[in-house]
């Protein structure tokens, strides 16, 4: 019999940075440090009250007190279905979509139900922390295709095809992006799904962030651009919980062509059978809303964007990228690096972010966890005041370095 209490599965498994440093500011600021987070990737704003209403009814219903479809409720389905093909670019049936337990369970179940063992993933780096992490709980094996603020944070074709090998399967697809907020433009959207095609890969295109974008109604979808063929490997993964500031009430969904919807909807029966009712009939009322209805949220991160990029690029040895999308920022801080804190050079980003907290008592993200050494990843979904305090700190911190 095995000594092993916990299976090398697990053990191999990384902590999510992003939450674990989250936790931490949480647990400091609960204990009455003066501390700013950049930390949290989530909006700061409440859940709307139109949607906690429905949620209340839907918890007196005693319809929502029994088990329901593996799949998700049928109403909600549908109205996925609807917006799907008004902001994706697929015509879609509801028997396409799995509701899951929010987004991250999404990007699980679709690695779950498409990876065998040793198949490979390309992963366009800077990435979020839990991509290669499902990738490898479901027995593939992350390939890191790195960018940089040179090529703003971007893949092309061509970077793609070096990377390739007969064993790719997958390409994950994100904009906008966490970590850097980067969106593909139509062309580039256009450039990626055809390469996608004449390689035969599957694309898990995680849309959760669509409809947070500066300057455009939302960012471009390459199911728009997906021939016949690339459709039939078109994974869409998306949820409320970045629009409608639901991250606490886990509601996301798969859409995908028949026997993979198939697929996920067999893995979530035996996982977790239904996802909870309440947060479903909230997810309807959200989505049933005008597009619009959450339209202050976005122009409030339109607003802090402005004022944390200016602050930022005001400080010396930090060079920062104007984001498309998301609500977070991914400036360069190698120019930091080499100056020395009590005699020693900072070094890393990792270090910088330890040394922010401890002296600055700010929290942000090391680039480290989205395989991006050399940057920091700071989100703006906190007040406009908590920006100017903070990035003043980071400031006053670099001046005495």
């Amino acid at each position: 019999m095995s000594s092993r209490r916990i299976s090398a599965r697990i053990e191999q498994l990384n902590e999510s940075a992003t939450l674990a440093i989250d936790a931490t500011a949480k647990s400091m600021l609960a204990r009455g440090v003066d501390l700013v987070s950049f930390a949290a990737g989530e909006p700061d704003f409440e859940t709307p009250s139109f949607i906690v209403e429905a949620a209340v009814e839907a918890a007196r219903d005693p319809r929502n007190h029994h088990y329901t479809p593996a799949a998700g409720l049928a109403e909600l389905r549908e109205i996925i279905a609807k917006r799907t093909q008004q902001l994706s670019g697929l015509s879609v049936e509801p028997n396409q979509v799995v509701v899951t337990n929010g987004g991250k369970h999404a990007v699980y179940s679709a690695m779950m139900t498409l990876l065998d063992e040793g198949d490979e993933v390309l992963i366009p780096a800077p990435y979020w922390v839990t991509y290669p992490e499902v990738v490898r709980l479901a027995g593939g094996v992350p390939i890191p295709v790195p960018t940089d603020l040179s090529t703003a944070f971007k893949v092309t074709p061509e970077l793609l095809e070096r990377y390739c090998t007969p064993r790719t399967k997958m390409l994950i697809h994100v904009s906008p992006s966490n970590p850097t907020g980067a969106v593909y433009s139509d062309e580039e959207s256009a450039a990626l799904a055809d390469f996608a095609d004449r390689r035969g890969l599957y694309v898990v295109s995680d849309e959760i962030y669509q409809q947070l974008t500066y300057g455009m109604g939302s960012a471009p979808a390459i199911g728009t651009f997906a021939s016949q063929e690339l459709a039939q490997r078109l994974i869409l993964v998306n949820g409320v919980a970045k629009t409608f500031a639901m991250t606490g009430w886990r509601v996301g969904w798969v859409v995908a062509p028949n026997d993979i919807a198939k697929g996920v909807v067999k893995l979530q029966s035996q996982l977790c059978s239904n996802v909870s009712n309440i947060p479903q009939r909230a997810a309807i009322a959200a989505l049933s809303a005008d597009l619009e209805a959450t339209r202050y949220m976005r122009e409030a991160f339109a607003r802090r964007r402005e004022s944390i990029v200016t602050l930022l690029a005001g400080i010396e040895g930090i060079d920062v990228m104007w984001p498309q999308g998301a609500f977070y920022v991914f400036p360069s801080v190698q120019g930091l690096l080499a100056r020395p804190f009590e005699g020693e050079p900072i070094g890393s980003s990792y270090r910088l972010a330890e040394l922010l907290l401890q002296h600055a008592k700010v929290a942000v993200i090391p680039g480290e966890a989205f395989d991006a050494p050399g940057y920091l990843r700071l989100s703006y979904a906190l007040s406009d005041e908590g920006i100017v305090d903070g990035i003043g700190r980071i400031g006053d911190f670099v001046t005495r370095l």
